[in-house]
């Protein structure tokens, strides 16, 4: 896999050409990208950022004649360098022949999966005319709330594109991806200390992770981080994973427990009970009974008095730093007995009283890590909620090797775009969102009702026209047809959307309804932005600059393409967008107006990374004294997180964390009286069974499960790989030979995990090729027998299965897949108290049926 640099240049080249000339639908073509390296490292080490998943890390490539050849982890970053191997393959993305090289247009009007949209070159002159017209006509009809802009993944210059641009023409849809990320993950933590974000956590000092379906090693929040530390932890502290799959993660734990998918809630209850029945809790943080004698007595409340000796006592629980942890018990935990529990997780009951004494035992250096796979589920907001509940427990909340808010990089706000509205625009903005956040059944609870976004939603009311029709939409970075539960719902509300303009670096599944279709450039190699995150205790900014020249036409998504529309709409009469852009966004240092995109974009970046560029955060954090410097450095970073500042300081009604969670009541009240229902009926409205006071505190709901067991014997559940690129890898041939390194799957195929007892039941053997049906949908796929999968489940990777995404990633591109889309048969379905994609918790029930 290495190649000399003469043959390097000469591949891409031939790439470059290959990709001008591609047609659409290519009949037979190789199914091969150039392979890149390079012998010796003469060149440039350029710093940016990869956006591969959430970690956000800081790389820097080699850039070699304008070329970029190899990536490595930036050493100044919280990470201390290190990356997985998500980045090297975005060297395969950038000089991917199958890009998008010009504009597009649409020639042919009929829309659907499969149906060529008779793509056709055009300049970007007419293309942004057109987007524009249609955004004219739309402020001419007083209908500008009818626009629609859906992010993906985004840079923090998405303040642009996402956040202000729709406000300056008068549209109330910006709707995020971000309902379909971690919304769930993130409702624990609000509703017990006030924190919607995600965590940070000291794993230098951790004597105790309890993860919760989280595969450290291979997906999401600090990565690299975790397969560094993995080893020191093993030396220093005990690992338990709870997963049905036998994950990287759980290959390296001291615990797997394969867990029955979507019970994780009872395993919370069970692991809480043993710990407070068994007098295991962190007395010094949740406090004591003032007699010292626990009436945490399995099967009873506790008391508010007992008569002992002809006199009546009170029972005082005197909590220190924590709220409502009698109320817990004694609405849901008495009964919660490892026993009970058993039935349901497939866990033994000495197994759980194994893990709760060993987690208890840790105390304030035990993590309980609340991942989507355990909270992205249809009731999945209370396994979120229940899951941090345990850190409250043993006192590991804001805690020396526990689990942390950390801190946070500065940046600039935003100017003010009120005073560039008219009374008609400020009008438009009043109506309601077109996701239904907010209402009776989707509460959205982000801090307030309706203050989440609903992301899965958005196809299901477009094709309602509720609250209203949408007549225009611009997306990017997104793929929405493919990346959310029941796929063939976003066909069908793609397929009516009257126009659709898709920001893209590939032709996609989007993209195949789109009316016009708009090169975008690669974050990682081509574009400025830049990150905000945590890693390792520290918050830091990553910056992304270009490394390269940008392929073919490309432009950048968040700030590119709003200027030049903005410039398209002042010359038919509507200029409000541009004064916006050229009052606020003058070059920091001559002053200057910015008069192309270009301009702009670096004025943008400039702007908003400003506080740690100009020396007025060295105090806080990293030396860096000049815009060049941040460049070089790429990264800049805060003083090293010091925990225990928030004890007692939570955002939270009591300031506490709190079990019983009053912060929760009081959304839930107010979402209830905007609604005109009883907090029971929201509760109902919300598809879950809790009422009266048990919905304040963690408890156990019951699984939602599609399918009846009789039909569909089989649970599905899924999982992310360590080669996934935000979905967007499976176009890269190294993708698929070496798909190997994710446990139980096999290099250059896409397989569904089956336990070989299952296998055995079935006929079946390795490599048979299997129809997978929900009541969904279904998809083509090929056995793996394989013991890390717990029996009754079915196990298979997300990612593959793209019907419209280049010539390796499509087996026949629009046409044919490689591979099936678990989407597909992951039933339509929604976690409406935050919103979120219920992606996990084995939704969908499914039969096997050999082909």
């Amino acid at each position: 896999m290495s190649i000399n640099r003469r043959d390097f240049l000469k591949t891409t080249a031939g790439s470059a050409a290959v990709a001008s000339t591609l047609s659409i639908f290519p009949e037979v073509v190789e199914a091969k990208i150039g392979e890149l390296a390079y012998e010796g490292e003469a060149g440039k080490w350029m710093s940016s950022t990869c956006q591969g998943c959430t970690s956000w890390c800081a790389i820097q490539g080699l850039v070699v004649d304008g070329k970029v050849v190899k990536i490595r982890g930036n050493p100044n970053s919280p990470s201390g360098g290190r990356i997985c191997p998500r980045p090297h393959l975005a060297l395969q993305q950038v000089y991917d022949p199958d890009r998008v090289k010009t504009p597009l247009k649409r020639t042919n009007p009929k829309k659907g999966k499969g149906v060529d949209p008779k793509f056709v070159p055009i300049s970007w002159d007419e293309a942004i005319n057109t987007i524009a017209d249609k955004i004219m006509e739309l402020i001419n009809a007083g209908e500008t709330h009818k626009y629609l802009l859906m992010r993906g993944r985004y840079t923090y210059m998405n303040e642009i594109m996402y956040n202000t641009f729709p406000k300056l023409i008068g549209s109330p849809n910006n709707i995020s991806h971000s309902a379909i990320c971690a919304e769930a993950e993130k409702f624990g933590r609000y509703y017990t200390e006030g924190y919607w974000d995600y965590a940070d956590a000291d794993l230098d000092n951790c004597k105790y992770l309890l993860a919760w379906g989280w595969d450290g090693i291979a997906s999401n929040r600090q990565t690299p981080w975790f397969m560094n530390q993995l080893g020191y932890m093993k030396d220093k502290a005990r690992i338990t994973v709870i997963d049905p799959r036998l994950s990287a993660t759980a290959s390296k734990a001291d615990r797997w427990l394969p867990i029955i998918p979507g019970m994780d809630g009872a395993l919370q209850m069970a692991i809480a009970h043993v710990i407070l029945s068994e007098g295991r809790w962190n007395k010094t943080f949740v406090g004591n009974f003032t007699d010292k004698i626990n009436y945490f007595i399995p099967e009873k409340e506790v008391p508010s008095e007992l008569e002992v000796e002809g006199k009546v006592i009170p029972v005082v629980f005197e909590e220190n730093h924590t709220h409502g942890v009698v109320a817990w018990w004694n609405l849901e935990l008495k009964d919660r007995t490892p026993e009970w529990a058993e039935k349901l997780t497939g866990i033994s009951a000495k197994e759980i009283k194994e893990v709760a004494r060993e987690f208890a035992a840790a105390g304030s250096r035990a993590i309980s890590w609340v991942s989507p796979g355990a909270s992205m589920q249809v009731r999945g907001a209370y396994s979120s909620f229940g899951g941090h509940a345990l850190n409250g427990l043993v006192g590991s909340v804001d805690a020396e090797g526990g689990i942390l808010q950390g801190s946070s990089a500065p940046s600039a706000k935003m100017p003010d775009y009120k005073p560039y509205l008219n009374e008609q625009l400020e009008k438009a903005l009043k109506q309601k969102k077109i996701d239904q956040r907010g209402t009776k059944g989707f509460p959205a609870l982000n801090k307030k009702s309706g203050g989440g976004v609903v992301t899965s939603r958005v196809a299901q009311a477009m094709m309602d026209k509720d609250p209203y029709d949408i007549k225009v939409a611009i997306g990017y970075w997104n793929n929405f047809v493919f990346s959310i539960n029941g796929s063939n719902v976003w066909e069908k509300a793609m397929e009516q959307l009257p126009f659709f303009a898709h920001v893209t670096t590939n032709i996609a599944e989007m993209s195949m309804y789109a009316d016009i279709v708009l090169p975008a450039k690669m974050h990682l190699f081509e574009r400025y932005g830049f990150v905000k995150n945590k890693q390792n205790m520290y918050g830091y900014m990553s910056i992304h600059q270009p490394l390269i020249k940008p392929y073919g036409e490309a432009k950048t998504d968040e700030t590119e393409v709003p200027f030049l529309l903005a410039q398209a709409l002042a010359k038919k009469g509507f200029d409000g967008p541009l004064r916006y852009f050229q009052d606020n966004f003058k070059d920091i240092e001559t002053g200057k107006t910015p008069e192309t995109s270009e301009e702009f974009d670096l004025n943008v970046v400039k702007f908003l990374s400003k506080p740690v560029w100009d020396g007025s955060s060295n105090d806080k954090g990293d030396t860096i004294n000049s815009w060049n410097e941040l460049l070089e450095k790429g990264v800049w970073k805060t003083k090293k997180y010091k925990p225990g500042k928030k004890i007692d300081n939570f955002k939270t009604e009591t300031k506490k964390f709190e079990f019983y969670s009053e912060t929760l009541k009081k959304v839930m009240i107010e979402h209830a009286e905007k609604n005109k229902i009883t907090v029971d009926e929201a509760f109902e409205a919300a598809n879950y069974t809790c009422r009266g006071e048990l919905g304040f505190v963690p408890h156990y709901e019951e699984v939602v499960r599609h399918g009846d067991e009789a039909t569909y014997p089989f649970i599905f559940s899924e999982h992310r790989s360590r080669l996934n690129r935000e979905g967007r890898s499976q176009n890269c041939s190294w993708y698929y030979e070496i798909k190997d390194v994710d446990p139980g799957d096999v290099a250059n195929k896409d397989v569904t995990k089956i336990n070989p007892l299952d296998g055995k039941k079935l006929g079946l053997k390795d490599g048979d090729k299997i129809k997978i049906s929900s009541p969904q949908g279904s998809l083509e796929s090929e056995v793996k027998l394989w013991e890390g999968t717990r029996p009754g489940v079915v196990i298979k990777c997300y990612g593959q299965g793209h019907w419209a995404y280049g010539r390796v990633g499509s087996e026949v591109f629009g046409a044919k897949p490689r591979g099936g889309n678990n989407n597909a048969i992951l039933f339509h379905d929604y976690e409406r108290l935050s919103g979120a994609n219920p992606r996990h918790g084995g939704l969908s029930r499914v039969k096997i049926e050999k082909i």
